[in-house]
């Protein structure tokens, strides 16, 4: 399935309770199912990640229908020619360590 056709077939399935629902309660679900990837990527339990990363994309498939942004779009858009940053496939640019 591509993202767009996702995209729409979260919208059909839930766009009018979470439009109702507004974008900023709307966010708060996303960040509580991103906090649940996250518990699934720090037990590395590969089953709970593959459902927490389905609600994450949907989750994020939704804010992006309420936002009015076509999703696929935006991802060809900033990524569609590789990095944003330097411009190649794979990435080239050098990795700053963090203090």
């Amino acid at each position: 399935m591509e993202i767009k056709s996702f995209q729409k077939k979260i919208e059909d399935i839930y766009f009018k309770k979470d439009s109702s629902r507004g974008l900023d309660r709307t966010y708060l679900w996303f960040a509580e199912e991103c906090g649940e990837l996250a518990e699934a990527v720090r037990k590395r339990d590969k089953k709970e990640f593959e459902n927490e990363a389905a609600d994450v994309l949907a989750w994020l498939a939704t804010l992006s229908s309420i936002m009015g942004v076509d999703l696929e779009a935006a991802a060809l858009k900033k990524y569609g020619a590789g990095c944003p940053r330097c411009k190649t496939v794979p990435c080239a640019c050098s990795e700053k360590k963090s203090d």
